[in-house]
């Protein structure tokens, strides 16, 4: 695409073979785009280079400057069909109106893609112009009053060999290239007395990496503000807002929340790598024989099929490799989260907004006027969305949800108390799969001991299933950054409903009824069982898995 728009200012004689270079240059070394370079180095203006773009990409050109320039004279009628909030999150303008078609002028051609997104928000046909993003962050002040800037932000390799740069810059240049080096979920910036405490969540564990003044608070706080595009002057109420970085080549979504507390404001942000987010079935940690059960079920061409468990669990991981498998030139895929994640090509996404009415169960019924094969709800909240879910599954709809439960028997009682008929329930559902997260052993420095007899009852493992197996424990070393683990995987409980299963939720039967019939029948293995084979295999530790099992191994234990 960058050679296409070079080739295009050559044939027009904007720019010599010389200037392309330098642009090309600077395109590849900051990894901006080429006309984003060609308008930094001075070289062209952006009006020209962006009805360059609109030419190439076959988009038309509308002129927000002469628009400005006149005062403005976009009518009520248009601008009113385009929420202040979505023009707001999305950069996008309402200018025209063609039949039923509403035109939207955007400053990126490659956002034409996620316009179907926005047709299920404004329920009306749309198409695409191109403008300049300086025009257009004018207009959206002019029109909607909204102050919008770019969120982009380049980190470079090496921050300490920038000049020009204030300290505070380089100080959250750093600290965000070290989270994504070091595999970090989340970083905490959490002001203590005396002191500003720094901590990287890394494979769900919490670690403090560093220590600062009190007096680096205040400019810290401010400068990540800044770039999650949050209110510096706030400082008593919680905000949250969002960035895109670029450390190293790899783009990275940011989640940010900011606390007020006795100390100052606290900020925590998620970091999503959107390059390793998304990954296959086979390495979420799923068991050969429950692959095979998945695998099977996400085939059908109807029903629901619920992944459950507490937050942080991996449910959105494991249900974006499900779609992941099924995602094909075929089959037509919808999904309402909030938040978007993870940008599935080929997959429409839509983004949850409760303050404008665009809530899971409003999206849910516009998708089925769409005519998918795979619906994604992120999570079924209430009964509303639990009813219209479940419809969807009865009509031909194939169903992915998740939902807050402590096992898989126990999702099919919640959405009865949700207030969704046993009966419904009992003919939609699928399948339900539990899951927690546990720590990877490291294979560089596991050491093979003797567990103790106590150690071993606590998970129920007899000496006969034992039966010579070697047993693992961290130490810890250099490659694990002396944690003794590295990297998480999954331990599952997949319960396969049957003709008897449906038929004990139709009667609503107890919870532990539905589970001794799931386990005894072959239908289902328990999150402490999945747990024990990984142990036994060497994979993670008896301690890791008493973190995530234990009310449930003290329950069934005899």
């Amino acid at each position: 695409m960058a050679d296409r728009l070079g080739e295009l200012l050559l044939a027009q004689g904007a720019l010599d073979e010389q200037q392309l270079g330098k642009a090309v240059t600077l395109h590849k070394t900051r990894r901006i785009p080429l006309g984003e370079a060609i308008v930094a180095l001075g070289l062209l203006d952006e009006d020209r280079v962006w009805r360059t773009l609109a030419k190439q990409h076959r988009l038309p050109f509308v002129d927000l400057e002469a628009d400005l320039a006149k005062g403005g004279r976009l009518g009520a009628a248009v601008l009113e069909l385009v929420p202040k909030e979505v023009a707001a999150e999305h950069r996008v303008l309402p200018v025209a109106q063609r039949g039923a078609a509403l035109v939207l002028a955007v400053d990126d051609p490659l956002k034409t893609f996620a316009l179907d997104a926005l047709q299920f928000m404004l329920n009306r046909d749309l198409q695409a112009a191109l403008t300049t993003p300086s025009a257009l962050r004018r207009a959206l002040g002019h029109y909607y009053d909204v102050a919008i800037s770019g969120t982009e932000v380049s980190l470079p390799a090496e921050p300490e060999e920038d000049e020009g740069e204030g300290p505070v810059v380089r100080l959250v240049s750093r600290m965000i290239s070290r989270a994504v080096e070091e595999q970090a979920s989340d970083i905490h910036v959490e002001p203590m007395e005396g002191r500003v405490r720094v901590r990287f969540r890394r494979d769900g564990v919490l670690m403090d990496v560093a220590s600062h003044e009190e007096q680096l608070l205040a400019p810290l706080i401010s400068r990540l503000k800044i770039l999650a595009e949050m209110d510096i002057a706030e400082k008593r109420k919680p905000q949250d807002g969002r960035m895109n970085v670029t450390v190293k080549g790899r783009a990275i979504d940011i989640r940010a929340s900011v606390l007020p507390s006795n100390h100052g404001e606290s900020m925590v942000m998620r970091l999503l790598d959107k390059e390793a987010g998304l990954v296959d079935l086979e390495a979420l940690g799923l068991g050969a024989h429950d692959r095979r059960r998945f695998e099977q079920l996400i085939q059908r061409p109807n029903g629901i099929v619920l992944v459950t468990g507490p937050t942080g669990s991996g449910k959105t991981t494991t249900l974006y490799a499900a779609l992941k498998t099924l995602n094909r030139p075929d089959v037509k895929i919808i999904t309402a989260e909030d938040p978007v994640e993870y940008e599935l090509p080929g997959v429409n996404q839509v983004q949850v907004h409760p303050r404008i009415g665009l809530s899971f169960a409003r999206i849910l019924r516009a998708m089925l006027r769409q005519a998918p094969n795979v619906i994604l709800v992120g999570e079924i909240r209430d009964r509303e969305t639990a009813e219209v879910a479940v419809q969807a599954a009865l009509t031909g709809h194939l169903v992915f949800s998740t939902l807050h439960t402590n096992d898989a028997a126990s999702a099919l009682t919640r959405l009865v108390d949700m207030g969704v008929a046993p009966f419904l329930v009992s003919a939609s559902i699928q399948a339900v799969m539990a899951q927690r997260l546990v720590r990877k052993l490291c294979t560089a420095c596991r050491e093979e001991y003797e567990p103790s007899t106590s150690e071993l009852a606590s998970v129920g493992l007899s000496a006969e299933r034992l039966s010579g197996r070697a047993l693992f424990r961290a130490t810890g070393c250099g490659a694990c950054g002396f944690t003794g683990y590295r990297g998480r995987l999954g331990v599952f409980e997949l319960l396969e409903m049957d003709p008897t299963l449906r038929d004990m939720t139709f009667r609503s039967e107890p919870v532990g009824a539905i589970r001794v019939r799931a386990e005894s029948s072959g239908r289902m293995t328990s999150l402490c069982d999945d747990g024990l084979g990984k142990v036994l295999d060497g994979t993670t530790t008896i301690a890791e898995l008493l973190k995530v099992v234990q009310t449930t191994v003290h329950e069934d234990a005899p």
